[in-house]
């Protein structure tokens, strides 16, 4: 290891992915795209693997384990961010919860047509696509558009209800040979993060956390951080042992983080490490792993991928039927999160047919299209409200 490399992995390789990983940003700050940061890190990375110059082997195993590594965090931070402790958020909980219901039933539906006509016997996992919404892109729209008010606070309930619910049952439906064994493993996961729930509990209650906090703080230790990334190692292991993907052990350890109160300064120190480097490294190598040119060899992926983005966005649009505004419909129809996850799960186990993956990335492409439109509209809706709201309000009465 002496020239600083393993199997074709190096620190040029490291060099290169972090180069490129800078597409994200600066596409992102194009004002008119709004194209979230992931996806410019998906097309850098389609740029230089497979579907381009195949200047990076995303089959290397060395890179594998530090994209695995970054997915285990990217999940960790969207689960972290999920505001569990929020009171007005437990209040929007049964109206968020029935429009979930009803969006996963209308994916069902959605998910077996799409399966029967294109022959591939995915139905459950269409329908699981369809039927999710990514916090990861959604939420922080809403904060980014300033969106306020009762509607607001019930489509941040609804997406955490429909991501967490998603995630869980995405290794269930994936592979019904092994659901079996995936489903005693997140059982398992679930288990270890209730367990670590009533402990930080318990430690938070009597003031030691507190007091390892300050005595980090002070001595520069960093130990919540490294006690974290102990933590999810350790349930990584677990997932890997018992044939689950780690985006579970993620999501759990950060939904256990947010329930306890995550400090601030741990937030800063894996927003540090996450965005600043493994986050990206993860999407820009999932890029490189997908296969896009598939989609033109089979034609009828490109028409599923159109399938799975229109269909998810209708497959929310049910949420009008219990007086959800359009526009706010349509914006928790983001697939992002579980589509990284399945076509990540697909490719590495080889579950999808060529072109498959590319296919769902493609759709999840589209909702995110969607949702950008729809955010604005929204935006624009509640800008003029307020004015109207505020004449209301200062009007003399007669």
């Amino acid at each position: 290891m002496h020239n600083g490399h393993v199997q074709g992995f190096g620190f040029h390789t490291l060099a290169l992915l972090t180069a490129v990983g800078f597409a994200g940003p600066v596409l992102a700050s194009v004002p008119r795209l709004r194209i979230p940061v992931t996806i410019g890190e998906l097309i850098a990375g389609l740029v230089i693997g497979r579907t381009g110059f195949g200047v990076v082997d995303a089959s290397d195993p060395t890179l594998q384990l530090f994209a695995n590594i970054g997915f285990a965090l990217v999940m960790f931070v969207v689960g972290s961010h999920v505001p569990a402790r929020d009171p007005a958020l437990r209040s929007a909980v049964p109206k968020a919860l029935a429009r979930a219901i009803l969006a996963g039933a209308a994916a069902a539906a959605l998910g077996f047509g799409l399966a029967t006509q294109f022959g591939t016997g995915h139905a459950a996992l269409y329908a699981v696509l369809m039927a999710s919404s990514s916090a990861a892109v959604t939420l922080p729209m809403i904060d980014s558009l300033r969106l306020r008010g009762p509607q607001a606070l019930s489509i941040t309930a609804q997406i955490a209800i429909a991501n967490a619910a998603c995630i869980v049952l995405l290794p269930l439906v994936i592979d019904f040979r092994h659901a079996a064994t995936a489903a005693l493993g997140g059982l398992a996961i679930t288990g270890c993060a209730v367990l670590l729930f009533a402990v930080l509990r318990w430690v938070d209650r009597r003031g030691w956390r507190q007091r390892m906090h300050d005595y980090s703080h002070t001595k520069q230790l960093a130990l919540e951080l490294r006690i974290n990334l102990l933590v999810l190692f350790g349930l990584a292991t677990l997932a890997v042992s018992a044939d689950v993907s780690i985006m579970l052990a993620g999501f759990a350890l950060g939904l256990v983080i947010a329930m306890v109160g995550e400090p601030r300064r741990l937030a800063r120190q894996l927003f540090g490490i996450t965005e600043g480097f493994f986050s990206p490294l993860f999407f820009v190598w999932l890029g490189a792993s997908l296969q896009v040119r598939e989609l033109g060899s089979q034609p009828k992926y490109i028409l599923l991928g159109i399938g799975l983005g229109l269909g998810g966005v209708l497959a929310h649009c049910a949420g009008r039927l219990l007086s959800q505004p359009l526009t706010y419909a349509v914006m928790s129809s983001t697939q992002l999160g579980v589509a990284v996850a399945a076509a990540t799960i697909g490719t590495q186990q080889h579950l999808l047919a060529p072109g498959e993956a590319a296919a769902l990335m493609f759709g999840s492409l589209l909702t995110i299209a969607c949702t950008s439109i729809a955010g604005a509209l929204a935006a624009r809706g509640q800008d003029a409200a307020e004015p109207e709201a505020q004449a209301t309000a200062v009007k003399p009465v007669p």
